[in-house]
């Protein structure tokens, strides 16, 4: 992980001087992530909860001996997310390690699954802390860092039961729905300061969801297969923002969020609406809004 590698392609997006904060980067998709930038020569703080191993390591203190172990550069940082101090603390980490934030990659969750009739206010709670006032939390503490230097790249993780909904996951698909209104508000917002935002909707096996996959999909669906994507999203020649990007064993889409072109009837009545109710569901001919407010024409 040395800033020039040998025989390095010329044509390799790399990350030299660059900072990235990479929360929930102990493991599984978030230490893929922390691992691949740092291998491109990226400053990395790996974030992570602040429970020790047997050795009395931390999940981020780990990564981040790997990542040195391999010629990188990393600092852990030992905390929750949801925390309401955490977010200041990890940029605070950046600034004395590295001098620096370029890249934040919000990827720090948590699930606790139950039928919604049962679910608890806590497990509520809980899941909402971290998915999504995590996010909140440390990206405003990194925004305006992030706009002093005119440049930044944040990318958000939400997930196919955010957008398509799950059973069982009432509190995560909330919390990740709502990290889709908050990452494609903040692609408008960041648009005038070079800061470019995007969200991940991944699929892996990982400490989180193994129990969930089969085991013959695990290797398949490696934390590997969805860092490529990421890191894309990372780098400053990706002009994308407000983008939901899909990646699972080794494939890669777009999700989009689109509007019909719908039923037109500025007298519409209750019995309009039921009896056009195929034309405004029909998908042949759609749009896909850049931002809330679209006036009609005239």
């Amino acid at each position: 992980m040395t800033n020039q590698p040998p025989n390095q392609p010329p044509h390799q997006l790399r990350f030299d001087d660059r900072a990235a904060i990479v929360t929930g980067a102990g493991g599984g998709l978030g230490r893929a992530y922390a691992l691949l930038l740092a291998s491109r020569g990226a400053h990395v703080v790996v974030n992570d909860i602040d429970r020790k191993d047997d050795a009395g390591r931390t999940p981020a203190a780990s990564v981040a001996a790997e990542i040195a172990e391999l010629g990188g550069s990393a600092v852990a940082h030992d905390g929750s997310i949801a925390e309401p101090s955490a977010g200041p603390a990890v940029v605070d980490t950046a600034m004395q390690a590295f001098g620096r934030v370029d890249i934040v990659v919000n990827n720090a969750g948590i699930v606790r699954d139950r039928s919604f009739g049962k679910m608890s206010d806590q497990e509520i709670k809980d899941v909402l802390d971290v998915h999504l006032h995590g996010t909140i939390g440390l990206t405003r503490a990194a925004w305006g860092v992030l706009r002093e230097r005119q440049y930044g790249r944040v990318v958000m993780t939400t997930s196919v039961a955010g957008l398509w909904g799950n059973l069982g996951q009432a509190n995560y698909s909330a919390a990740k729905a709502g990290l889709v209104g908050l990452g494609r508000t903040l692609a408008v917002e960041g648009a005038r300061y070079g800061i470019r935002v995007n969200l991940i909707s991944p699929g892996a096996a990982t400490a989180m969801t193994s129990a969930m996959l089969p085991e013959h999909l695990h290797e398949r669906m490696s934390p590997d297969r969805v860092a490529p994507m990421v890191a894309y999203l990372c780098h400053e020649s990706c002009t994308l923002t407000g983008e939901i990007l899909f990646a699972a064993a080794g494939r890669y889409a777009r999700n989009l969020i689109i509007e019909t072109a719908g039923y037109e009837n500025p007298e519409a009545t209750v019995e309009d609406i039921a009896a056009h109710l195929p034309d405004i569901l029909d998908t042949t001919s759609w749009t896909v809004p850049a931002q809330a407010v679209q006036l009609p024409p005239g």
